[in-house]
C-alpha cells in the first residue's frame, strides 16, 4: 500500500497530498467538516495543523485521524479491489 509522504492544508477543507508511489494532488474533505469529531476543524487554525502521524495516518491533534488508504482512494479514484488486489469477496449465508 502506498504511504503518504507529504500533506499540506488548503482552503475550504481540502488537502494536498503526495504518496510514495508518485500519486499526488488535492482531496476535498468538506463533506466531513462540521460533522462529529470533524467539527473541531472549525476551530481557528485547527485544520491547518494537519500532519502525517507515526503510522502514516493523516492526523490533527491527538484524537482525529483519517486512514491513509481511504484518503489515497479519494485522491486516485481507485476502488478497494484496485488498491488491495488480494482482497477476497466472501459470501454470506443469512
Amino acid at each position: 500500500m502506498p504511504k503518504p509522504l507529504e500533506v499540506r492544508p488548503l482552503p475550504k477543507y481540502r488537502l494536498w497530498l503526495r504518496y510514495d508511489d508518485g500519486a499526488e494532488g488535492e482531496v476535498d474533505l468538506s463533506d466531513l467538516a462540521g460533522r462529529g469529531v470533524f467539527k473541531a476543524w472549525e476551530g481557528a487554525g485547527f485544520f491547518q495543523s494537519v500532519r502525517i502521524g507515526p503510522q502514516g495516518e493523516i492526523a490533527w491533534g491527538e484524537d482525529i485521524d483519517l486512514c491513509p488508504d481511504a484518503v489515497y482512494m479519494r485522491l486516485t479514484g481507485k476502488t478497494p479491489e484496485q488498491v488491495f488486489p488480494n482482497l477476497k469477496k466472501v459470501g454470506v449465508d443469512a
